[in-house]
């Protein structure tokens, strides 16, 4: 008879985590059909391995002595791969890159395809998501690497390398009677700006302004249309290239007052090595970074 390798595999996650559903969200199963994957293994093995409790679930005798005879099995097994994957590289495959949404528009475009360029084997998966979402993302496994804002990652599982500094503009229709540059506390704000969770909405009300938030939006170009249209200005980092904002009719204007700056991070788990490509994909962001 085949040994049910996912069955056990999916076991040990659920023991490792006491948990159906912490373990269903980790493995990126439903819980339903992880429930009937852990049926079919308590059917093959004749007796239950887990006992439901009030906080999860909890090995029975017989599910302790398949997890003790089991788990330094699949540990094993792991770290042979690991290593062959560190020591022989890899030329092709997936890497998985969150990153959150602004620097899509400036940097990682960039990035992506220069590094697309010299890697035609490889899939670049590439995930756009808030600053929270991109540490969690990097934190539970589920992206190899994460582009982020530092004050986003506050967590000992995580090893960080710093790109660059990004500095805020204030950017409003070009009829708007500006001068190039403005001190932001003195002024009556009408904002389009990220919801309340962002990374960038916090740098605001972490400088002490406190402006009308008139719209929300999760994109830039959600944003530049709310603008374009009147609705108030938005603050968006001045590396957003000055073509993007000619096709919706804005401009930049520096802020002298209050500094508003965010220092842009790589992230990768700190516990393990990242992989060649991993490697190399960071390699070229430092690159790009410093030009």
């Amino acid at each position: 008879m085949d040994t049910p390798d996912r069955q056990l595999r999916y076991f040990v996650r659920i023991a490792e985590l006491k948990s159906l559903s912490r373990a269903a969200e980790d493995l990126d199963q439903t819980q339903s059909g992880l429930s009937r994957q852990l049926a079919a293994l308590e059917a093959h093995v004749g007796k239950p391995l887990f006992i439901r409790t009030g906080r999860g679930v909890e090995l029975t005798e017989a599910g302790m002595r398949l997890l003790d005879g089991i788990q330094p099995a699949y540990q094993s097994i792991d770290r042979v791969l690991e290593a062959v994957r560190q020591r022989e590289g890899v030329t092709q495959g997936t890497v998985r890159l969150a990153t959150v949404h602004t620097l899509s528009y400036y940097f990682m475009a960039e990035v992506v395809a220069s590094f697309v360029s010299s890697h035609e084997h490889v899939n670049l998966s590439v995930m756009g998501r808030s600053s929270p979402e991109v540490v969690a993302l990097v934190e539970g496994g589920k992206a190899d690497v994460g582009f982020v804002y530092d004050a986003a990652v506050a967590s000992d599982n995580l090893a960080s390398t710093t790109l660059f500094d990004d500095e805020m503009c204030l950017i409003v229709r070009r009829d708007v009677p500006l001068m190039d540059n403005v001190d932001l506390a003195g002024m009556a704000l009408r904002l389009v700006g990220f919801p309340s969770h962002y990374a960038l909405r916090k740098m605001i009300h972490s400088a002490g302004l406190e402006p009308e938030f008139v719209a929300e939006a999760e994109t830039i170009d959600a944003m530049l249309k709310l603008v374009s249209s009147g609705v108030g200005a938005c603050i968006l980092p001045s590396r957003i290239p000055d073509k993007l904002l000619t096709d919706y009719e804005l401009r930049k204007i520096r802020i002298r007052s209050p500094i508003l700056r965010r220092r842009v991070v790589a992230i990768t788990l700190a516990h393990r090595q990242p992989l060649p490509l991993v490697g190399e994909l960071l390699a070229c962001a430092r690159r790009i970074a410093a030009q």
